[in-house]
């Protein structure tokens, strides 16, 4: 975690907190944006006239995007300034989201998705990194909770209101109206936040040698096959809420509210456990989710029982905190490639999720058959988990053995 520079002490509460507001806005509108295409699956579908494996392409297409673009603040930041970087990522990302709203046909949209996708790791890197360089030392976690807060609201309250939108108009005003929000955060950046003449700039060899770890790259994976069993079940929600559930597809904006519930929920509970157990903490979260995805198919039957098990589902979210401390601690000197890669990895379960989802519905298993198939990715989750562990014991044997 990068130290707070002259910066901070130059800044009175009022322009820390606008400048950290900023911030919180572009991860809600990025957060918006990654789940509009789960909430509108069906307005989507009918909209470009694809089948509901095409809009999980979609996502896919977007999650691919964000781990390809993740090495953008490593490299593009080892020479530009992160106030400029920030600027430049959001009026990416603003143009990316314009083009979804105005994608013709399915191809156009496939590649609009994909560009939109690219800023979405490397900004929430230089994002909390900034949020940290402009924070006093004792309120630096906070600063940069406020900056993945607005990724939680954005569960609860962008998703169901962008589904709402697109249900009572048409899809695409989703993406407008993030092409909209990353304006408005540009401007505020641009308005409220000042250049760093302190800001340590860092080398892309520097970052890659110290993000070169085991425990770096386990971590990752963890994220990347651990996490995919709840994208597998949100991207399908809407079909398996109508076809499986028998509710009607006007409930959908209650249901992606009960699933940012989960996720605030899975937010505190998280910074709970990850403070008490350490990595002990992923482990747990694993567990809890192998135990919640097999469970969900068995409550999809019921619109009673389906309600808490959506709610479930978004504690899964709890597993970021615990992963982006184990890489904080793991990653060294490569703070800023291995903030931006945790949600590359994120990203990654959020196109293999739909993808083997897909799979399974598409071989005639049913759309509560994501529930079991997220729980076979988040097994393998707990393997990988297991595996760092025992390394990690390992290590710290041989180094108690050295010493002696």
């Amino acid at each position: 975690m990068p130290s707070p520079s002259s910066l901070a002490a130059r800044l009175n509460p009022r322009q820390r907190a606008l400048i950290l507001l900023a911030l919180s806005l572009g991860g809600f509108a990025i957060g918006t944006s990654e789940f509009a295409s789960m909430g509108l699956m069906l307005e989507i579908s009918r909209g470009l006239a694809i089948s509901e494996a095409q809009v999980g392409h979609l996502i896919s297409a977007y999650a691919i995007g964000v781990v390809v673009g993740a090495p953008l603040p490593a490299f593009a930041g080892a020479g530009v300034g992160r106030r400029t970087l920030l600027l430049w990522l959001m009026g990416f990302y603003a143009a990316g989201n314009l083009a979804s709203a105005l994608a013709p046909n399915y191809a156009s949209m496939l590649l609009a998705r994909f560009v939109a996708g690219l800023p979405h790791g490397a900004y929430f890197g230089v994002a909390m990194l900034v949020a940290a360089s402009i924070s006093p030392p004792e309120q630096r976690g906070a600063a940069v909770s406020r900056v993945l807060l607005g990724l939680s609201i954005a569960i609860l309250v962008g998703n169901p209101l962008t589904t709402w939108l697109g249900q009572q108009f048409v899809w695409r005003i989703a993406f407008a109206l993030v092409s909209l929000l990353a304006l408005v955060t540009m401007a505020m950046l641009a308005r409220h936040l000042r250049p760093d003449p302190d800001e340590v700039r860092t080398t892309p060899m520097r970052e890659l040698r110290a993000f070169n770890r085991p425990q770096v790259w386990l971590a990752l994976a963890i994220g990347a096959i651990g996490f995919a069993g709840m994208f597998c079940v949100f991207t399908y929600l809407a079909p398996t809420l109508v076809g499986v559930t028998g509710v009607d597809e006007r409930w959908m904006p209650v249901a992606v509210g009960l699933f940012g519930v989960g996720a605030i929920i899975g937010n505190v509970a998280g910074g709970w456990l990850v403070d008490r157990l350490q990595f002990r903490a992923a482990g747990v979260l694993l567990a809890w989710s192998i135990l919640v995805l097999l469970l969900f198919p068995l409550a999809a039957g019921s619109a009673w029982a389906v309600a808490p098990a959506i709610i479930a589902v978004g504690t899964m979210g709890a597993l970021a905190v615990a992963l982006q401390t184990r890489l904080m601690d793991a990653a060294g000197e490569a703070q800023t490639l291995a903030a931006a890669s945790n949600h590359a990895a994120f990203n990654t379960a959020n196109a293999l999720g739909p993808w083997l989802g897909g799979m399974a519905i598409g071989a005639g298993y049913g759309h509560a058959s994501t529930g079991y198939v997220g729980a076979a990715t988040a097994a393998i989750g707990l393997l990988l988990w297991v595996a760092a562990t025992w390394l990690e014991r390992r290590h710290a044997a041989r180094s108690l053995a050295c010493c002696q």
